[in-house]
């Protein structure tokens, strides 16, 4: 069975052929680029690829100006980014996530450890499509509409990332009752604490200043998590 279509965006020749001569075993489909100029056009011209994975350093733009790209175009910003990049220091993480990176590995990783974490991570994404719940979440001015993957505010639509919008719909699922960072991470991401929680943070801070006046809904209780307050 044909699985999903993946863009490598790798400047180094040999690592990306080891890439996609692994991922092709796998059964996906490949599309490889050399730099930043070719993986825009690719990603511009290719409506199927679900996921990309972006070294951060190219020769020609930042893998940064990329992920910013795919999260800022309507018919990309649903496509999964895992940023792939030598340096491994918290701010450079929390940089990649801040511009929409879904996940970040450090080189040199295990094309192994890769290869599972992309088939999680789009094993989640099709499961996340295909759930049976209601079709329609409302809070006042604030709609959910889970089988399209959009937020409306005031009936006026409002642009959230596939991060964004799962981790919106969980909060207002449990709303009056604390998540914790490693909870979130586990329902929203699908991985525990082997990846900073600062990812949560730096998500909910964007996802605040989306939603308007909601944005301050989303409650941090020091020393525990976030939750949605629907009682004031």
């Amino acid at each position: 069975m044909s699985k999903d279509k993946i863009l490598l965006v790798e400047d180094e020749p040999d690592l990306l052929q080891t890439l996609a001569f692994n991922f092709e075993s796998e059964g996906y489909k490949v599309k490889k680029a050399t730099n930043g100029k070719e993986a825009m056009k690719f990603l511009e011209d290719d409506d199927s690829i679900s996921l990309v994975i972006l070294d951060l350093m190219l020769p020609d733009m930042s893998g940064l100006d990329i992920c910013r790209h795919i999260r800022a175009k309507n018919n990309l910003k649903d496509i999964l980014v895992i940023m792939v990049t030598a340096k491994g220091e918290e701010v450079d993480r929390v940089v990649g996530f801040e511009v929409g990176a879904d996940d970040y590995v450090v080189k040199p990783y295990s094309v192994r450890e890769l290869l599972l974490r992309v088939g999680g991570m789009l094993k989640r994404s099709m499961k996340e499509d295909q759930l049976n719940d209601k079709d329609l979440v409302e809070y006042e001015n604030l709609k959910i509409d889970n089988n399209k993957h959009k937020v409306y505010l005031s009936d006026k639509k409002i642009s959230l990332t596939s991060k964004e919008f799962k981790l919106l719909r969980h909060l207002v699922r449990k709303a009056d009752r604390v998540q914790t960072r490693d909870n979130l991470l586990e329902k929203v991401w699908g991985y525990n604490s082997d990846v900073t929680t600062r990812t949560v943070d730096t998500h909910i801070k964007r996802l605040r200043s989306k939603i308007g006046k909601y944005g301050d809904r989303i409650e941090t209780i020091r020393g525990e998590g976030y939750l949605f307050n629907k009682s004031e």
